[in-house]
């Protein structure tokens, strides 16, 4: 039998590895058929699509401003902008959502979101002094020291995929001429823009693309925008999205275009605009997180919550509707409401150190004493880094001053500094249980500390 047997079509094979997502092995399958047919241009496409998929980052929600992309902003904007019209002024929306004395927030002023996302990391700092001296964390506003590094270090995976030297090598490339193939261009493109990263090479065969298909192909529109946003051209941008919404309604279009106006700090366009996604595509979960999104950055809780809800009738497992969710019921006293949202997140299998430590202030806060101490336990067994370790201390402290052990207190707030000493609210507690005992000298000086740390902290500076 085995003498009869016949080897599979290796493109055939190819092909299935990369349905299956296997896209090593499908390269390797397509690099053997390159060595023996030079000029197959199935398998050279093929191989293009598979490494363009190993490195392949979905653009609509990774978006980091770094201190490049700040300071060296070209599009004017108003300085003084209009109460609830901007992104960048904290506090001057007219949201009913708890005040910072309730609600904690971040570097920038915008309180705390009940979901860690990529733009909410990047406040803007007014002045370079300031975004350098924040220290980088989740819970700061200092921008990621430059955006376009992180897209050069993903470039170099084509040094990993293709030990032996770059599969393609662009500056020898005739793009004219594969801009005339519709087949193959594409997967050419993203192979340049998502693998190599060379935007400029990519922008050149999109327009030389799109002029072939005579400006009537929606997709090469929003590639084109894609490659001017990464440029930081946010005009030309919006134009080549606008104009590939004209052609085609589709969803990731107004998603792109929203994120070009988040940028340029339109905020109310940006609404707009998912409203008017909203009337082509009734229920879409991602314009109505958009929707929310904008709403609690601009400090507009109750609106926010409302568009979380709408996202929750359409996919009642969305982890980040949940979230904010139940956030927003611990931070409006109502601890009851927001143990239920956490636990269903519990039952959807996520299972982090952030969701424990969530359940064990609810239950403190709930007055189920019982589970309290048991979930801090287990956010402490699944703890990430050593910031996560002083958060969870700190609240450890703060059950142990609700129970009235203030020497347990004591150590953990001294744990918590001793994992991350940048942690103001612990030295703001422990200046507190200092005065209690009346180590007048030490409280001023753990004050101090706290107000230098977190000049947006109110209580250091009332204490």
């Amino acid at each position: 039998m085995s003498a009869m047997e016949v080897p599979m079509d290796p493109l055939f094979l190819a092909w299935s590895y990369f349905r299956r997502r296997k896209f090593q092995q499908c390269s390797e399958v397509c690099t053997k058929m390159l060595e023996d047919t030079p000029y197959d241009q199935a398998a050279w496409s093929l191989k293009t699509r598979a490494l363009t998929e190993m490195v392949y980052i979905d653009e609509v929600d990774v978006d980091q401003e770094g201190i490049a992309e700040m300071m060296l902003d070209e599009s004017s904007i108003a300085q003084v902008a209009r109460p609830g019209t901007s992104l960048r002024l904290p506090g001057t929306s007219h949201g009913g959502g708890p005040t910072p004395a309730v609600r904690p927030t971040t570097h920038s002023g915008r309180p705390i979101t009940g979901f860690v996302r990529p733009s909410t990391q990047s406040g803007r700092p007014g002045t370079m002094e300031q975004a350098i001296k924040t220290p980088r964390t989740a819970h700061t506003a200092r921008p990621v020291t430059s955006a376009s590094g992180r897209f050069v270090r993903l470039g170099t995976a084509s040094m990993l995929t293709n030990p032996e030297g770059p599969f393609i090598n662009l500056s020898r490339l005739n793009l004219a001429k594969y801009a005339q193939k519709p087949n193959l261009s594409k997967t050419l493109f993203e192979y340049i823009f998502h693998h190599e990263n060379d935007v400029k090479n990519a922008l050149d065969l999109a327009a030389l693309a799109t002029e072939h298909a005579q400006f009537k192909d929606w997709w090469w529109k929003v590639q084109l925008g894609k490659c001017y946003y990464r440029l930081g051209l946010h005009r030309e941008a919006e134009k080549q999205f606008r104009s590939a919404l004209n052609h085609q309604e589709f969803v990731d279009t107004y998603l792109y275009l929203a994120k070009v106006y988040q940028r340029l700090d339109q905020p109310i366009t940006a609404l707009n605009l998912f409203k008017q996604g909203l009337d082509y595509f009734p229920g879409e979960v991602t314009l109505l997180t958009g929707i929310a999104r904008i709403h609690e950055e601009m400090n507009n809780i109750p609106s926010a919550t409302e568009y979380y809800k709408d996202v929750l009738k359409q996919d009642n497992t969305h982890v980040e509707a949940i979230a904010c969710i139940g956030s927003n019921h611990f931070y409006t006293d109502q601890p009851e409401i927001a143990l239920r949202f956490y636990r269903r997140l519990l039952q959807m299998g996520v299972y982090n150190c952030q969701l424990y430590n969530n359940l064990g202030l609810c239950c403190f806060y709930a007055q189920q004493y019982d589970m309290t101490l048991s979930s801090f336990e287990r956010a402490l067994s699944l703890v990430a880094n050593d910031e996560e370790l002083a958060d969870v201390w700190y609240n450890l402290g703060h059950v142990a001053v609700g129970i009235g052990e203030l020497t347990l207190a004591y150590q953990c707030f001294k744990l918590a500094l001793a994992n991350n000493n940048d942690h103001a609210e612990a030295y703001n507690n422990l200046a507190v249980l200092e005065f209690r005992k009346q180590r007048i000298e030490q409280a001023k000086a753990f004050l101090q500390t706290a107000a230098s740390l977190a000049p947006h902290i109110q209580d250091s500076k009332s204490n």
